[in-house]
């Protein structure tokens, strides 16, 4: 009875296991074809042009230098804010308070915070930053809007990594009359920093695809202009992306595939930098 039992589970495991494998298979080949198809689309219009030419009613002179800067200006506000507040409230979090029921509530908000679609990110800070603030529809919005966005996944992701710092490296520290700050600095964030690192730059690759939020907030789909302070409007690659797909004319589409290439080596060269700052930070340990 037993050996019949367990035959039948072997059974329904083999065809999960075949199921979810023709599921995966179907997935990546969608997604290769996905990827080909773009490559088709935008290769062409991958020129010079692309990147030094503001948006246009004209697809022959169209391109997506205001895109490009606004993102890269967002990333260099948001990513310093998100590290600083992230890592600090984590290391407070995990060092210097009591494991007791308002922590653990804390925890789990946190933790429930970093599931929470990204629209609803964009009403906070459209109704804190925009309306409330009085910083109107401007880059600082959006990247304090971002900074929300992920915050929780990198509060998370540093709580991880100094969770798994062996606690004798505390204990050694301080039995060295080490203070607290001190074991935390020398002991702890050294061995935790490469976990830290990479989850605050795969957080900032996230939030360079993200377009609800900065939609929400009003971000322009249509930006002849670099922004020239922290108040002025802006826009963004997925925005951008977004404004020349929603348009008729096939030329747009070409551009837009060309923008997804761009965005996508953006990413890519992200997760790089992630995975090689890892490695030489393991291996300095």
């Amino acid at each position: 009875m037993m050996s019949g039992q367990i035959a039948s589970r072997r059974k329904k495991d083999s065809a999960l296991k075949l199921l979810f494998l023709a599921a995966t298979s179907v997935g990546v080949l969608a997604l290769i074809l996905l990827l080909v198809t773009i490559l088709i689309d935008g290769v062409s219009s991958l020129t010079p042009d692309l990147f030094t030419n503001y948006p246009s009613r004209r697809a022959s002179s169209s391109g997506l230098k205001s895109a490009l800067v606004g993102t890269v200006y967002m990333v260099l506000i948001m990513a310093p804010l998100s590290f600083l507040i992230g890592v600090g409230a984590a290391i407070f979090m995990e060092e210097y308070t009591n494991k007791g029921w308002i922590t653990k509530l804390i925890q789990l908000n946190i933790s429930t915070l970093a599931g929470v679609p990204s629209i609803v990110y964009g009403i906070l800070g459209l109704t804190i930053f925009v309306r409330t603030m009085h910083l109107d529809r401007s880059l600082l919005s959006g990247a304090l809007t971002m900074t929300l966005l992920v915050l929780p996944v990198i509060i998370v992701s540093a709580q991880e990594a100094i969770k798994a710092v062996p606690n004798t490296r505390r204990d050694a520290s301080l039995a060295l009359g080490a203070t607290k700050w001190q074991t935390v600095q020398r002991a702890v964030l050294p061995s935790a920093f490469p976990g830290i690192l990479t989850g605050v730059i795969l957080a900032i690759s996230r939030a360079i695809g993200e377009t609800a939020p900065l939609v929400m907030i009003g971000a322009l789909t249509y930006v002849a202009f670099l922004p020239n302070n922290l108040l002025d409007q802006f826009t963004v690659l997925p925005i951008q992306i977004y404004n020349w797909i929603a348009k008729p004319q096939t030329d747009f589409h070409d551009l837009a595939a060309a923008g997804i290439i761009v965005l996508l080596v953006m990413l890519l060269f992200l997760n790089m930098i992630a995975v090689t700052l890892r490695n030489k930070f393991q291996k300095n340990l």
